[in-house]
């Protein structure tokens, strides 16, 4: 694990709470105070989504996110220079959230070149299938960023081959289907985290579906942590550029809920 990921999980039992916000919404010098701010209020690793124009696994609320920031000229340089800026002021842990073709177009090597030399530390592509990762992580491993797991409810031999060669943490996702707000989920997740510790001892966070404290202790108590994107995003839909207050509340809120779990 490199040194950015050990520190989310620096401790034994320790809980992560983990939020996500797309780079650009709704200007990039707001997405630098927000993650200030958010490391403020706890988070333990925040996830920067880098806008794509097919975003096949998010729901609407995400989507029209990188919409918006698409629409104010955010691009993958764009998002680098808002790592560069946040780390001007900062050293908390950061990961890029994205897509297979962003990357692809950018240049592997170019890429994760950029992510080690201004410390983002891991990246997660929803859809980069299992059978294909080698090619992305090859190049990733020689610039020292982890390119995450990501496990669905499936087979549990599936669940198990995934896991056996996760490195960082790996995504738990609860429910088949795009991100967004669920007021349950139904998902066996203590089953699902259950597999994945008989062959490996990687943390498990759980993503898609989170959004109150009550659901953040619940994905706490069965895993490593808990990632919350949609709500975030809907917080800064609604307040704009004023939204770091309302954001800071929020994770606070949040973090004592998962390390709690």
């Amino acid at each position: 694990m490199n040194r950015q990921l050990a520190k989310v999980f620096d401790t034994p039992n320790k809980k992560a709470f983990i939020p996500f916000l797309t780079a650009g919404d709704p200007a990039p010098e707001c997405t630098v105070e927000f993650i200030l701010e958010m490391e403020r209020a706890g988070a333990d690793l925040i996830e920067i989504g880098i806008p794509f124009s097919d975003p096949a696994a998010e729901g609407v609320v995400i989507q029209e996110a990188g919409i918006r920031a698409l629409k104010g000229g955010m691009t993958t340089d764009g998002a680098f220079d808002i790592v560069r800026r946040v780390r001007e002021k900062s050293d908390i842990p950061l990961a890029f959230r994205t897509y297979a073709n962003p990357v692809f177009h950018y240049g592997y090597d170019r890429f994760f070149a950029r992510c080690e030399e201004l410390g983002v530390a891991a990246v997660i592509i929803p859809d980069l299938p299992f059978e294909e990762k080698q090619e992305m992580e090859e190049p990733a491993k020689r610039h020292s960023v982890t390119v995450v797991s990501v496990i669905a409810p499936t087979s549990e031999s599936r669940i198990r081959t995934i896991a056996s060669q996760a490195e960082g943490f790996i995504y738990v996702v609860p429910s088949m289907g795009v991100t967004g707000v669920r007021s349950e989920l139904k998902t066996d997740l203590g089953a699902i985290v259950e597999s994945i510790r008989k062959v490996t001892d990687v943390p498990c966070v759980i993503d898609f579906g989170i959004s109150t404290p009550k659901q953040a202790a619940k994905m706490a108590a069965v895993s490593d942590g808990a990632v919350v994107g949609s709500t975030i995003v809907k917080i800064i839909a609604k307040y704009g550029a004023e939204a770091a207050p309302e954001l800071y509340r929020y994770v606070r809120q949040m973090k004592e809920a998962v390390a709690g779990g």
